[in-house]
């Protein structure tokens, strides 16, 4: 009991360091540079992720890994960061809070396997959350921010399709840092010739990237990691939940955004949705169906890009 409390502790730090990530961007990183910001956050972060796993890409991983990493890191990067900045951070980590239930929609689409009446249930309910939280009049809730958040979550939700039916043969974390890299690599020389040298930092700005590379990304890939590999599926998807309400209670507390009945209870039909929309344990040798958003534990291997669009996101 002791030791699945620490292996629960340890793999909360996850989605907590990526729900502070949005008030972070939003408040510290520059706003009109968000190709060097994605590839400041990727490239030191997949290099040392890939210090942690000596492995290389071999054989086909070597191109699944450059368009997986053009999908899940360089592009979704770039809108999760400008989502970041043109949204309150309550309105995007509520916003992003969808992203498990975007994608079951999106493999059910892509890749044809049915969803069950509960999950779709359950991605009616979240999305109605989502819909209940923004409506009304909203300081600082634009379209673009709300365009960038959605196109976020539907790059991610395709890598997720490609990268679940490619997960045999690697090691989720080496994957992730082969990944990191290669969209670091991509977004490096774009990020300079779009928009020229790297943005001057101070003090609390190098202390923001910091954070970003090292703590919301390498070290929570690696604690995610940790954790698929020690708990039950289901109590990592559940600490999932803590990224949301981790970005919503920043933004609150930190920016003053506004989080009255209303965005309480869109958020809380957000999580409804979600829960709703988890698989059931059908017995209790066979190991749980792997949900559309996070891979199931046991003899299944997790699927990278189920953690890279969490925080991500």
């Amino acid at each position: 009991m002791e030791a699945n409390t620490r292996w629960v502790l340890l793999t909360a730090l996850a989605p907590v360091a990526w729900g502070a990530n949005y008030w972070v961007t939003h408040a510290h990183l520059p706003a009109d540079h968000p190709l060097w910001g994605a590839a400041l956050r990727a490239l030191p972060a997949g290099l040392l992720l890939l210090a942690l796993a000596r492995r290389r890409p071999h054989g086909a991983w070597w191109w699944r890994s450059a368009l997986l990493g053009l999908l899940n890191t360089a592009v979704f990067f770039v809108l999760l960061y400008l989502a970041s900045q043109l949204l309150p951070t309550s309105a995007a980590a509520t916003v992003m809070a969808a992203s498990p239930l975007t994608m079951l929609l999106t493999a059910w689409a892509l890749a044809g396997p049915r969803p069950r009446r509960a999950h779709l249930a359950g991605a009616v309910v979240g999305l109605a959350g989502v819909a209940l939280a923004l409506a009304g009049p909203g300081e600082g809730i634009g379209w673009a921010g709300l365009a960038a958040s959605a196109a976020a979550m539907l790059v991610s939700s395709v890598g997720y399709v490609l990268a679940a039916r490619w997960r045999e043969g690697a090691d989720p974390l080496a994957a992730t840092a082969w990944q990191l890299t290669a969209g670091g690599l991509v977004l490096l020389p774009l990020a300079a010739a779009v928009e020229g040298p790297p943005p001057p930092v101070d003090a609390p700005t190098l202390l923001a990237f910091g954070y970003t590379t090292v703590i919301a990304t390498a070290l929570a890939f690696a604690c995610w990691f940790a954790g698929l590999r020690h708990l039950p599926a289901g109590t990592v998807g559940l600490l999932g939940l803590l990224n949301p309400l981790t970005g919503v209670l920043l933004g609150t507390a930190l920016d003053g955004d506004a989080f009255g009945p209303r965005q309480g209870a869109g958020l809380a039909l957000v999580v409804a949705g979600i829960l709703l929309g988890r698989p059931r344990a059908e017995t209790a040798v066979r190991p749980a169906a792997e949900p559309a958003a996070e891979s199931a534990a046991g003899r299944a291997r997790p699927s990278a890009d189920r953690d890279l669009d969490l925080k991500s996101t």
